[in-house]
């Protein structure tokens, strides 16, 4: 029905304050296309400007085309202030530019996935869209530095952009856009590659708002950019440098001297960290959630204690090959202030030094709903089962390798099964 012919239809009246039109205003946008076919009257009041105030087109339909872009545009004008055309690939230029045209008070704005999606675009939301807040260009390849200086230029308010895998980003977008706008509270650059140091020091220097700030596998970064942003950045309470390599312990010292209010820290995949640089982390920043320590495989058991100490607000914690960890760590961590209450989620996957002790340690975290233990060999059915009966709901992800290989199949060469079981 978003090809339907209502979309060319005039606009209803702008100042209804009839009940009807009251009701009207709580409906989805499957809800008032629905609607509108019912009758006249229901045309009228479902096609009203004033109800297309938020659109979100991602569950309801993707394969449309530019022309129903500037119809809906027409039909809300100033009224939309919120529209997600996620995924929405047959979106290009010049259905935007007249999107901006006609939607100047647009504050939120996703085009994820919109990979027609060039420079042009931003031109225009820089012309026509001074109130922009949110946008979402994540995905949107040909997006290059020129985007974020015309934005720099026109939507000054900006406080969250999403440039994920924009991978011609450099520095010098970054420093144009970090100098005009001030307020950013959310930065997600996942997946590009071409930034550096430079880069993160401009932000360190002009986003003392900086709330979330997303590097995962910008692999060209070291501790002096990341170290810039800890002593500019007090806010900060969400950090993703998964796959950034390069780092050590002194991006954790940092964080636990600037950062106080920091909530997540992904790390994944950063191997030289250490006990000790989470020992500091952890005296510092008691407010932490989210950890996702995949594959720090130089931490024991010492970070464990550590967090079950001074972290009682622990929620998810993933531990995936972090080999060193033992059932002494996970006695820590079960018996510490978050066990009972708040933690949910804990991934074990390949730890191979984890019993079924691991198990009986955890059996009292009354919230916790799910544990993954692919590949932890010494973990057996019977600790699982012994777990379920203190812990019915929780969701168990394991994997049990065969004792033997199995008899070749078809020919001398061996075949291994690896299925995964869900339990």
């Amino acid at each position: 029905c978003i090809r339907g012919s209502f979309w060319q239809r005039g606009s209803g009246s702008l100042n209804r304050p009839c009940l009807s039109s009251r009701i009207f205003s709580f409906l989805d946008v499957v809800t008032l296309c629905r609607c509108a076919q019912v009758s006249r009257s229901w045309n009228v009041l479902a096609l009203d400007g004033s109800n297309w105030q938020r659109i979100d087109l991602f569950d309801f339909q993707r394969d449309i085309e530019g022309r129903v872009v500037e119809n809906i545009s027409k039909r809300c004008g100033g009224f939309l202030r919120k529209l997600s055309l996620r995924g929405c690939l047959g979106v290009g230029d010049s259905a935007l530019r007249t999107f901006s045209q006609n939607c100047r008070n647009i504050e939120l704005l996703s085009l994820n996935g919109c990979t027609k999606i060039t420079d042009s675009t931003c031109n225009s939301l820089s012309k026509f869209c001074p109130k922009l807040k949110h946008l979402d260009l994540a995905s949107c390849t040909s997006i290059t530095n020129l985007s974020l200086k015309a934005l720099s230029e026109g939507c000054p308010l900006l406080e969250q952009l999403n440039i994920s895998w924009c991978d011609q980003v450099t520095k010098d977008g970054i420093q144009a856009l970090v100098r005009s706008c001030p307020g950013l509270k959310g930065l997600f650059l996942k997946g590009c590659t071409q930034l550096e140091d430079e880069a993160l020091k401009h932000i360190g220097a002009h986003c003392p708002e900086l709330v979330t700030l997303n590097l995962q596998t910008c692999s060209q970064i070291t501790d002096e950019g990341l170290i810039t942003i800890c002593r500019g950045c007090h806010r900060l309470q969400s950090l993703c440098v998964s796959g950034c390599a390069n780092i050590t312990d002194a991006i954790l010292h940092a964080l636990g001297q600037n950062c106080p209010r920091l909530r997540i820290l992904e790390v994944a995949r950063c191997s030289q960290l250490t006990d000790v640089g989470f020992t500091t982390l952890a005296r510092n920043c008691h407010e932490l959630e989210k950890m996702d320590l995949e594959e720090c495989v130089q931490i024991t058991d010492g970070t464990l204690i550590q967090l079950s100490i001074h972290c009682p607000r622990l929620q998810v914690l993933s531990l995936s090959h972090c080999e060193l960890i033992t059932d002494d760590g996970i006695r820590h961590l079960g018996s510490g202030p978050c066990a009972h209450d708040r933690l949910e989620v804990i991934e074990l996957d390949n730890c191979p030094l984890i019993t079924d002790a691991s198990l009986e340690h955890l059996k009292s975290c009354h919230s916790l709903d799910r544990i993954e233990l692919y590949d932890c060999q010494q973990i057996t059915r019977a600790g699982i089962k012994r777990l379920r009966t203190h812990l019915p709901n929780i969701k168990v992800h394991a994997y049990f390798a065969p004792v033997t290989p199995p008899p070749s199949v078809g020919g001398s060469r061996q075949r291994f099964c690896r299925c995964c079981v869900l339990l």
